[in-house]
């Protein structure tokens, strides 16, 4: 599992490079600003206390017996979004069930189309407010230490089809290659992930500006700035380097995501200022989950929000609106 989560896609060219992408950027702060409080809250197909939440991860129960519902509990008392994986190890409807408030939903468009459109109308009836179509992942990258090992990961067939079996077609028998993401995927399949939940839907893994627009146009309500974790394509871009240009293409006709690398409240600031709407974490909220579980996840988030907190008040930002480019240098 180690090995799963550290590893990137090739040499792990993309992973190594993303930290340090957000730490060539510097600050310009302002001076002289009320900044007797600071506001982190904010509005984005939900209302949250912090624009630091968690991006769409697989298989949590391998590292906490209480899977994706620790992580969901850990995630509404940071007041933080959260996005449940289609690969979650536990039920839909049961991580809903430990949510108070909004949460989104990761869509993997399956060779199987019916168990997509299935699972996208659970999720929505469960009281998802938004999908997250994850469009880089026509197949899954190649990581050449997983897939040098007999079994790349501890997980039962149990924990794997926990949320799909119930869909597979009578007498299937490859399911996985049922279940696996489709190569086919196209800008009309925005609509008809819309078209079944009824739902605002964010386009997840676009790195360039002209493919941020043509979501728009096709009906994108939001694009999120991905990498993948670096898990794809490696040599990809940092999405550091790729969030300005997005952010420049859509001008403020969506909102933009972004992750990727982000390790403190000052990677945070940095993608806020350059016209993010909220900085996703994964990695660490793995890290966070495996060694507390719930209260880690929340400890987490808890931590980088305060300290996001603090260097808006150093830089004369008294709320998340105040924060834009000039704020920013360097890159």
């Amino acid at each position: 599992m180690w090995h799963y989560l550290t590893r990137g896609a090739g040499d792990d060219r993309t992973v190594h490079e993303a930290q340090d992408a957000w730490n060539r950027y510097r600050l310009r702060p302002r001076v002289l600003r009320d900044v007797t409080s600071v506001s982190t809250g904010m509005q984005l197909f939900g209302a949250w206390q912090t624009p630091i939440g968690i991006a769409p991860t697989a298989f949590h129960a391998v590292l906490h017996p209480d899977g994706e519902v620790a992580t969901a509990t850990g995630a509404v008392a940071a007041g933080a979004p959260m996005v449940l994986s289609s690969r979650s190890t536990r039920r839909i409807e049961d991580v809903a069930a430990a949510i108070s408030g909004p949460w989104w939903f990761q869509v993997y468009l399956m060779r199987e189309r019916s168990i997509t459109a299935a699972l996208i109308e659970r999720a929505a009836a469960a009281g998802a407010t938004a999908m997250v179509l994850t469009a880089d992942t026509p197949y899954v990258g190649h990581r050449a230490r997983t897939a040098a090992l007999s079994r790349p990961l501890p997980l039962s067939d149990e924990q794997a089809l926990t949320n799909v079996q119930q869909h597979l077609p009578e007498g299937a028998g490859d399911y996985w290659d049922l279940i696996d993401q489709r190569a086919d995927l196209s800008l009309g399949d925005i609509g008809w992930v819309a078209d079944i939940a009824e739902l605002p839907v964010v386009v997840k893994g676009v790195l360039r500006g002209d493919e941020a627009a043509a979501c728009v146009d096709a009906g994108a309500d939001a694009v999120w700035v991905s990498n993948h974790g670096g898990r794809q394509l490696d040599r990809a871009i940092s999405t550091a380097a790729a969030l300005p240009e997005v952010v420049a293409a859509v001008a403020g006709s969506v909102p933009v995501i972004v992750d990727g690398g982000v390790r403190d409240g000052f990677d945070a600031l940095v993608a806020l200022a350059l016209g993010a709407s909220a900085v996703m974490l994964g990695r660490p909220v793995m890290w966070a989950l495996a060694a507390e579980g719930a209260a880690g996840v929340t400890g987490l988030l808890d931590e980088l929000t305060a300290e996001l907190r603090h260097a808006m008040g150093l830089a004369g930002a008294a709320r998340l609106a105040d924060l834009d480019r000039s704020l920013v240098t360097g890159h």
